[in-house]
């Protein structure tokens, strides 16, 4: 039994809007487009609708 997972690829900051996209490049996220509030604590959307396990 082998189990694949998969980690998102875009996230969103529920308290400021900010829009960030995983880059394979940098290896690392990117802002999408408005940095949102940069003093902002981001709160990611994290609501249990992702699975990242694939069997």
């Amino acid at each position: 039994m082998s189990v694949t997972i998969t980690p998102p690829e875009e996230r969103i900051c529920e308290l400021c809007g900010r829009e960030e996209r995983w880059d394979d490049e940098v290896d690392g996220w990117r802002i999408a487009d408005d940095p949102g509030n940069v003093y902002c604590i981001h709160e990611w959307d994290i609501n249990g609708t992702f699975v990242p396990l694939d069997e």
